[in-house]
């Protein structure tokens, strides 16, 4: 399918500035907020959720992973619609669905329903999101506009996951779990009205949208999530568990294939070439997945065990989009100085160390004593790490492939929250078989006659004995999350190489051309890579080279 011919417009992709370009970056910050946020404001809703439509609580993870495989699988398509299309008239088209599926979602009577309207959301969010980050590309200059622009929507984007969870708390505590979703739609129509008004169109790049690729990695995630969920209530050696892994490496590997094939991926593969880019997306998939587990687990840990109220559960996590705004905020203030190295590698540092510190969590922890400080710890870390992440993965690409870069970027961190999710999930579920087994043992022999015969009528063990089956269950989840942010730390020690085109950038320098003279463009005007034909992809390169 191909797209429109590109516009020769001098509103396109050329940085606006005053008061129109505050208001431009709200707009499109509160898009991203309310994307973002949507991850993890139903979280706090999700056993509600699972008393209201009867989810099992590993099905249960599939009310998260719906929103986020539709999302993280079809973000880099999201990403080309918007270079091809448009950005602002795909901007306000997602939006518009995700609206849509907010309030079909909001009306489910059955968890299917439910399932199919968090993926129309999913769809919604990929169309929005990565046209939101890479309209920050063509609305602010590169150097410290941009750095701070950067800072404010990585901020939101970190920051977003906590505010949900607080958000969510009142929702379901003075309405109902449904408002979760209904509290998208007067939010979202008020995007689009402002949208018209403060954010320009940008240059339409002629191309063509890769379908085949977008159906073939969804697919291929769908399945490979789906995989470790089954193995998590039915066993490795399961046929369908199996059956479901098989059939995800083929469409996978047809992904891969059809990527290298085609002249307009949605995947640019030559993207991966560049050791930095590489290492933040990797980077980026096993934090997600890391922060996905610890919202998710921590959310039945709190209500469960500790008996949190919704609202209070909320409030319970209100300090960590503070520290993570602040983590952002520190950041951004220090990299133009320092680079972005070390607040990947002490913020991925920090993350593990939070993760681990959850692991000593059991019946007897409380808030103040084996919760509160192990969140700000992480949420501290991940802050540091998002705006640092962000600016390297975007730094350096050519105007029509901003789309594309920022999808891949968004699309990791969505990809790598649901399939950490799933696997944690797995781990969850074989720790709290192997544990229950154990319990159920204990419970018999202490259990009164009619807790037996309760027992053998539901099969569900009566607290303190099921309390233990959980804690060990999520204990065993933690540490695999803080392995997950370990590799991250490797990652940020051994594979990033902060290079002197990337420092100059960040300080609002003008980069050199490949044969080393500078540029007399301003940065951040350009319809490509300095020195470069327009349509040339930036050069990348080698590894270790300055």
């Amino acid at each position: 399918m191909t797209g429109a011919p590109a516009t020769t417009s001098n509103t396109a992709d050329s940085p606006q500035r005053g008061r129109g370009s505050g208001i431009a970056l709200l707009v499109i910050a509160s898009c991203q907020l309310m994307v973002v946020l949507d991850i993890t404001i139903v979280n706090i809703a999700l056993p509600h959720i699972q008393t209201s439509l009867g989810f099992s609580t590993e099905s249960l993870s599939w009310v998260v992973n719906a929103y986020t495989l539709t999302f993280g699988g079809l973000l880099l398509l999201g990403g080309r619609l918007g270079d091809i299309l448009g950005r602002r008239r795909v901007f306000v088209f997602g939006v518009l669905l995700f609206v849509f599926a907010s309030l079909l979602g909001g009306l489910s009577q059955e968890s299917w329903h439910l399932l199919a309207a968090r993926a129309l959301q999913g769809v919604g969010g990929a169309i929005a999101s990565p046209t939101a980050l890479s309209l920050i590309t063509t609305t602010f200059r590169e150097g410290p506009e941009r750095n701070r622009a950067f800072g404010v929507f990585a901020a939101v984007s970190a920051g977003g996951s906590a505010i949900g969870l607080l958000a969510g708390g009142l929702l379901v505590e003075w309405l109902d779990w449904r408002w979760v979703l209904f509290v998208n739609v007067p939010i979202g129509l008020l995007i689009v009205l402002a949208t018209p008004r403060y954010i320009r169109e940008s240059e339409r790049h002629p191309g063509h949208f890769d379908l085949l690729g977008a159906l073939t990695s969804t697919l291929g995630m769908v399945l490979l999530v789906y995989g470790f969920i089954r193995a998590s209530e039915d066993g490795w050696s399961d046929p369908v568990t199996v059956g479901a892994f098989l059939a995800a490496v083929v469409f996978l590997a047809l992904f891969i294939l059809v990527e290298r094939r085609s002249k307009q991926p949605i995947t640019p593969l030559w993207m991966f070439r560049d050791r930095n880019r590489a290492g933040v997306y990797a980077m980026m998939l096993m934090l997600a997945a890391a922060m996905f587990g610890m919202f998710f687990f921590l959310t039945l840990f709190v209500q469960n065990i500790l008996g949190f109220s919704p609202l209070r559960a909320g409030l319970a996590f209100l300090p960590v989009s503070v520290i993570i705004a602040m983590g952002a905020g520190f950041a951004s203030q220090l990299l133009p100085k320092w680079g972005p190295k070390p607040f990947m590698a002490v913020g991925a540092i920090l993350a593990a160390v939070g993760l681990g510190w959850l692991t000593l969590t059991d019946v007897h922890s409380s808030y103040l004593g084996s919760i509160l400080g192990p969140i700000l710890v992480f949420g501290f870390g991940m802050g540091l790490q998002f705006v640092s992440l962000t600016l390297m993965a975007v730094s350096g690409v050519a105007s029509q492939e901003a789309g594309a870069a920022s999808g891949i970027l968004n699309a990791t961190q969505q990809v790598g929250g649901s399939l950490g999710l799933s696997v944690l999930v797995t781990v969850f579920g074989t720790a709290s078989r192997s544990e229950a087994t154990d319990q159920v043992r204990d419970f018999m022999a202490q259990a009164t006659p009619a807790q037996r015969l309760e027992f053998r009528k539901t099969g569900r063990l009566p607290s303190p004995w099921s309390d233990q089956v959980l804690t060990s269950g999520i204990s065993s989840a933690f540490v695999v999350a803080a392995i997950f942010a370990i590799v991250a730390a490797l990652i940020a020690l051994f594979v990033i190489q902060v290079r002197a085109d990337d420092l100059k950038r960040l300080q609002g320098g003008v980069p050199l051309v490949p044969g080393g003279e500078a540029s007399e463009e301003p940065a951040g005007e350009t319809s490509g890579q300095a020195g470069e034909a327009p349509g040339t992809p930036p050069r990348v390169e080698e590894p270790g080279r300055p």
